[in-house]
């Protein structure tokens, strides 16, 4: 099964963990990107706001085709409980029919996401195989 890891990370401890799961798999891995990275203020302020309320803003092109791949894992630090903007963002743009996993990041080790993410991604045509928060 081809698998993709993509992620997001503002401070670096998703990214970690990202590339650590990449290379123990051999799997390919990409950075999902802001248009414009936000300073830390707008990020834990306006970003929190859109996170709670599962709002997205610009993200770069992903720089692989992810119609390619039969499994994507996806990653993110947690906002208040909540996705980023972009990993909103790129949950738009998933392909239909993907097996798609979640691991969510943060230093409590939970979030309150799941169901819907869960829902985000049937929407999309996908289907969940995972959830899991991860303490960092």
């Amino acid at each position: 099964m081809k698998t993709l890891v993509a992620y997001y990370s503002y401070s670096g401890s998703t990214r970690a963990i990202a590339q650590e799961l990449a290379a123990a798999e051999s799997f390919d891995i990409t950075e999902i990107k802001d248009v414009k990275r936000p300073g830390k203020l707008k990020a834990y302020t306006a970003g929190i706001i859109k996170s709670i309320r599962g709002k997205a803003w610009p993200i770069q092109a992903p720089d692989v085709d992810m119609s390619v791949y039969d499994r994507i894992i996806l990653l993110a630090p947690v906002w208040a409980g909540n996705p980023p903007p972009p990993f909103n963002a790129l949950l738009e743009q998933l392909p239909d029919g993907k097996t798609i996993s979640i691991k969510m990041v943060s230093m409590s080790g939970k979030s309150d996401c799941s169901t819907r993410l869960e829902a985000a991604v049937k929407g999309k045509g996908c289907t969940l195989e995972s959830f899991e928060d991860i303490k960092a």
